[in-house]
């Protein structure tokens, strides 16, 4: 934690907004022309204007820099209150609860509460407009204005016994539409800039020892003796969708694909030959070869039928990228490499292991194996068991390739000092802000908007990267849920990323994963009560040379 930031409570109110835009419509071309791309601006493009703005650099190494950002304020607008989760009016009896509805169904709540003796109040939702999604979100229902959050415990309870949840929620991490531009602050944001033209170490990404287990990123900036570093992309968090600290999504380390990607959700290319970042859209093949037969892959290192974020070909309930979501397939063809861990995922099906050089060493009527040094295992549930069993038998040659593929469909070109991260969404392209959330999948399906509200509209601590017009990568945090840092909108994600100047930008993890290291230490405020383990991180490392002679971490 930085000493020499004051965090101080603050207040305010967010008053909403209605406009007659159609729900999470495309952006009007209009809105979509953007001017060039930008340089640097003198502050942040956050909140209102005229605020106070104050940064510190410091010099990590040649080439590269750690600027702390402290933007706004008090802001005596800001305030307390309970916000009432609306029951589904969806005739599944096991639909949750929503923050937000129709503005029937949240008048109706709202009276219930009036003559229970709440005093509830209505507001509607206005969501600023991204490239792909935006407007009006719904109605939501909240009491009170309080000073501090324990102030609102009575009302909550009074709400609860109405028949009713509610939480207390701080009116400063509302991102509505003509109220962000006001909101006086403040923020905390940490920004690492590596120069690849004074900068002679290399930018890599982790994992730590295996896959399958987080860290946190300290440890993994420690592990490897990194100047500085930020968390990195999604990863499996709860054991019920696969393995925790598994990438959710793209993940090339040391050159090598370990994990398939989501859809063609961007990825955050890594040259650490020359430390040159870049970002595309990427997709990806694989397959399982013999002799005159081939069967493709359907996934890499991960759980057979357990498909975070969704975007694979036979994913139910969706094949479309859908964030925070565990899609399942029950025929699944899965690789695992011995970066996952010692031992592949137990289960029925069928799992083959494979040597260092390709033979089929055992074929097993279960799933749960360990993982050869330099060989594989593969593993079939479903419709896939019995092709697997038909192709493989002891002592055959089968081969496994992965590959990753360009927005061109083209084979991705790495070497040992790529490495590539997921995330989403997409910020910023050719100097032009172009938040694709639709695209990504963000826009979740029948669930009144709640999800876009509370993870794309709302303010939440941010991970964001990518680069500016002099080729420098910028790797930023900015903390949030707090008063002393209100966090960001992927709106005002956008807005940042471009006031810092950068021409190509996109989201990373964010939320209780959102940490910044440097010279080791952690140098955020990261939002939960301790630093949480990761999947990956992205790490400023030193230079350091193998037995061969060529630069490695």
């Amino acid at each position: 934690m930085r000493s020499t930031r004051t965090r101080k409570s603050l207040l305010a109110a967010t008053a909403a907004l209605t406009v007659s835009s159609a729900l999470l419509t495309p952006a009007s071309a209009s809105q979509a022309a953007q001017t060039s791309a930008p340089v640097e601006a003198a502050h942040l493009n956050l909140g209102a204007q005229d605020l106070p703005e104050t940064r510190t650099q410091k010099e990590l190494a040649p080439g590269v820099t750690l600027t702390a950002i402290h933007r706004g304020g008090t802001d005596s607008s800001l305030f307390w209150t309970a916000e009432v989760a609306i029951p589904s009016t969806s005739p599944d009896p096991d639909a949750p609860a929503s923050a937000l509805s129709d503005q029937a169904t949240a008048q109706a709540v709202a009276a219930k509460l009036q003559a229970a003796g709440v005093v509830a109040r209505v507001e509607q939702v206005v969501s600023p407009q991204l490239a792909d999604a935006g407007g009006p979100l719904g109605y939501r229902v909240r009491a009170g204005e309080f000073a501090q959050k324990a102030d609102g415990a009575a009302v909550v309870n009074q709400i609860k016994a109405a028949g009713y949840a509610s939480s207390v929620v701080y009116s400063g991490w509302d991102g509505d539409l003509g109220t962000s531009s006001q909101t006086r602050g403040p923020w905390n944001l940490d920004v690492i800039t590596i120069d690849p033209k004074q900068y002679h170490g290399e930018l890599a990404a982790s994992f730590g020892p295996d896959l399958e287990k987080p860290e946190t990123t300290s440890q993994l900036a420690a592990a490897q003796h990194a100047i500085a570093g930020t968390n990195a992309g999604f990863f499996v968090f709860d054991p019920a969708a696969g393995a925790p600290g598994d990438p959710a999504g793209v993940g090339v380390y040391d050159g090598q694909l370990l994990r398939e990607p989501v859809g063609n959700r961007p990825g955050l290319i890594l040259n650490g030959a020359n430390n040159r970042t870049s970002i595309e859209r990427l997709t990806w093949k694989g397959s399982l070869d013999a002799a005159g037969a081939t069967l493709p892959l359907t996934g890499l290192n991960r759980a057979p039928g357990l498909i975070r974020n969704c975007g694979e070909k036979g994913d139910q309930p969706t094949e479309q990228p859908q964030q925070d979501v565990t899609c399942t397939n029950a025929d699944e063809l899965v690789a695992f490499t011995p970066q996952f861990g010692a031992t592949s995922p137990a289960g029925t099906g069928l799992e083959v292991t494979l040597d260092a050089h390709d033979t089929v060493t055992s074929v097993s009527a279960s799933r749960g194996a360990t993982i050869p040094t330099g060989g594989h295992t593969v593993q079939a549930a479903g419709s896939e068991v019995e092709q697997l069993r038909a192709l493989a038998h002891v002592g055959q040659k089968l081969k496994v390739s992965a590959d990753v593929l360009g927005e061109d469909g083209k084979s991705l070109m790495t070497t040992k000092d790529t490495s590539v991260v997921n995330g989403g969404p997409l910020l910023v392209k050719d100097g032009q802000e172009d938040v694709t959330v639709r695209q990504d999948g963000m826009v979740h399906r029948n669930d009144a908007n709640s999800f876009y509200y509370g993870w794309v509209h709302k303010r939440n601590p941010r991970t964001f990267a990518g680069t500016d017009a002099e080729g420098r990568t910028l790797l930023v945090t900015a903390d949030g849920r707090s008063t002393s840092s209100l966090g960001l909108s992927l709106k005002e994600e956008a807005d940042v990323a471009q006031s810092l100047g950068m021409v190509q930008a996109m989201n990373l993890d964010g939320g209780g994963s959102t940490t910044a290291v440097a010279q080791g230490a952690v140098v955020n405020t990261p939002s939960g009560t301790a630093e949480r383990p990761v999947g990956d991180a992205i790490l400023v490392l030193p230079t350091r040379t193998d037995s061969g002679g060529s630069r490695r971490p």
